[in-house]
């Protein structure tokens, strides 16, 4: 089944160049199927970058997807076109009275700023609690899954003396959990952040059950017991360069980075990365859309009663 966008969304293009079947909001009107509703929260600077990644995994799904964009920050960006966030970005006074059957929180550079003095937390923080009545799931990513800790748990921020920048080894801890179906043992998968997750604070202070987890990097992917936050650590959207983007950026502030672990061939920031988790990245985000959204939300989303079967 296609994923359903805006028309002139530029991840159309994209998606098309790719192969991936993308039905414009004009055609979708004309077929008699509810698409799964999915919002996304897109905290990242790059917005289009951003868009592109996470479309192009909830493309890889039987499943019929429509996207819409939130921001919540209103200032001027540096690396988006306000035409862009004008056309194809809602406020979140817009769509509180929605409801939806999933929500991807993204992260955002904010490892080393307290939550209380991110600008537009309070906006966060209201959006993570309003999920719990209006969203069937919500999957947190990087950043946004300190965050959810945080507003659902009141876990403090954990911050690693050095930030966390590669391609890391992780276990299936849970093989049997629908969302880590078809995992391998073990796979690999990209991390840039400054968070720290260790496996006993987590399972001391929630009652998440961690389904990954890597020796160095911490917990990877852990899940509320009735599969409606999901937590994940890392960056399975990540395209093949762009952990080497953010090393020449933090180079060019002047910030000495240490060049990400496991990444450049040979340890060689001069030779080209390769995408070595593009099959782990678009397996979690079909497993999240199938059994921790299609399989538990409702087909009349007036009605925010979700279930699982046990």
């Amino acid at each position: 089944m296609p994923i359903k966008i805006p028309d002139q969304l530029p991840a159309a293009d994209l998606l098309r160049s790719e192969n991936i079947f993308v039905m414009s909001e004009s055609r979708a009107m004309h077929q008699d199927v509810r698409p799964l509703k999915v919002l996304i929260l897109n905290l990242m600077p790059k917005k289009i970058e951003t868009e592109n990644q996470l479309v192009r995994l909830l493309s890889n799904t039987p499943l019929q997807v429509g996207i819409e964009f939130l921001r919540v920050d209103s200032r001027e960006s540096r690396h988006t076109p306000a035409e862009h966030l004008d056309s194809f970005y809602r406020n979140f006074d817009e769509v509180r009275a929605n409801n939806y059957d999933g929500l991807i929180i993204t992260g955002a550079p904010l490892g080393l700023v307290s939550f209380e003095d991110v600008l537009y937390w309070d906006q966060v923080e209201e959006i993570i609690h309003w999920s719990r009545q209006h969203v069937s799931s919500t999957l947190f990513l990087c950043w946004a899954a300190q965050a959810g800790l945080k507003v659902l748990y009141d876990l403090p921020k954990r911050t690693r003396e050095q930030k966390l920048s590669g391609v890391y080894e992780h276990r299936t801890l849970l093989p049997s959990d629908p969302l880590v179906r078809g995992f391998d043992d073990s796979f690999l998968a990209p991390h840039s952040r400054n968070a720290d997750f260790p496996e006993d604070f987590i399972s001391e202070h929630t009652d998440l059950r961690i389904l990954a987890s890597s020796e160095t990097a911490g917990s990877y992917l852990m899940a509320s017991p009735d599969r409606r936050q999901v937590y994940l650590t890392g960056h399975p959207e990540y395209d093949a360069l762009t952990l080497a983007q953010e090393y020449q950026r933090d180079l060019l502030a002047g910030l000495d980075p240490a060049p990400p672990q496991n990444y450049f061939p040979d340890d060689d920031a001069e030779q080209a990365p390769q995408n070595r988790w593009r099959s782990h990245g678009n397996l979690v985000f079909a497993n999240w859309l199938n059994y921790y959204v299609y399989q538990i939300t409702p087909f009349d989303l007036s009605v925010m009663a979700t279930k699982i079967d046990e």
